[in-house]
């Protein structure tokens, strides 16, 4: 029986198998790795199934999804040109960086790039998807309904996908609340009502612009009244270098991709 296979048991694997079932997807889910550990616990979290060998598991394959981290990516994908199993027609990558010309230069198949974020373990993730050419409507219809399971999904030229890698990272999310809620402390605020506040200054601000429909624009002139504590707060951020901080994070970002691209 065909079925979806990972190389590689880590976290993003983790992230979207568990994803998955959590989505409603039945299908078989087949991963393969060197550490057995990583393997049951995936075994015990989202029913998936140990592959013994390589070569099993890209004979067993459907949908190939390379899961491992960027600098392990040809030494696996030279692994599978050489197990003696033939590949799908189809491959998507998870590695951050990496190139299709890359990757059609180790396993001269279709690919498909895709970068989930891990927030997909609860079903709210993002996740941006890019395709050779060559990849028909049918089988983009097929990876974008996979990963529509487990959140949101948008096409991108493969030339944005390192930018859209660096903005979308819920790592900024966690960094902002621990950022955030430590100044709340700083100012006298004590015990867990520092993190709430923050988190309901990070998570309720932004959930309420989903869902109201309303510009940005507006929801930032409505809740920084000239004269008030937000607009107070806001314009000394600024004026500290905030947004060129965050500029400069994004680019960093940027080019530890295009570091990736290099290997």
């Amino acid at each position: 029986m065909k079925a979806i296979v990972f190389l590689g048991g880590g976290r993003i694997t983790s992230a979207l198998a568990a994803g998955l079932r959590l989505g409603g997807y039945a299908g078989e889910i087949v991963v393969y790795d060197r550490h057995p550990e990583k393997l049951r616990a995936l075994r015990r979290e989202a029913r998936v199934h140990a592959a013994r060998d390589l070569k099993s598991a890209v004979a067993r394959a459907e949908m190939l999804i390379v899961a491992v981290r960027p600098a392990s990516v040809a030494e696996m994908l030279n692994e599978v040109a050489a197990c003696g199993a033939r590949p799908p027609r189809l491959c998507v990558s998870l590695a951050a960086g990496i190139p299709r010309r890359k990757l059609r230069a180790r396993l001269p198949v279709r690919w498909a790039r895709a970068m989930p974020s891990p927030v997909c373990r609860v079903g709210r993730g993002f996740t941006p998807l890019c395709f050779d050419s060559s990849v028909g409507q049918n089988e983009r219809a097929r990876v974008r309904k996979l990963f529509a399971l487990v959140g949101a999904v948008v096409d991108v030229p493969e030339s944005q996908f390192d930018a859209i890698t660096a903005a979308a990272s819920p790592a900024h999310g966690y960094h902002a609340l621990a950022t955030l809620a430590k100044a709340a402390r700083d100012a006298g605020l004590r015990g867990n009502a520092a993190l709430v506040a923050a988190a309901h200054a990070l998570g309720g601000g932004i959930g309420y612009w989903r869902e109201s429909g309303e510009s940005l624009e507006d929801l930032l002139h409505e809740a920084a009244t000239p004269g008030g504590i937000a607009a107070a707060t806001m314009a000394a951020m600024d004026e500290s270098g905030y947004g060129r901080a965050v500029k400069n994070g994004i680019r960093a970002g940027v080019k530890q991709a295009r570091r990736n691209a290099k290997r």
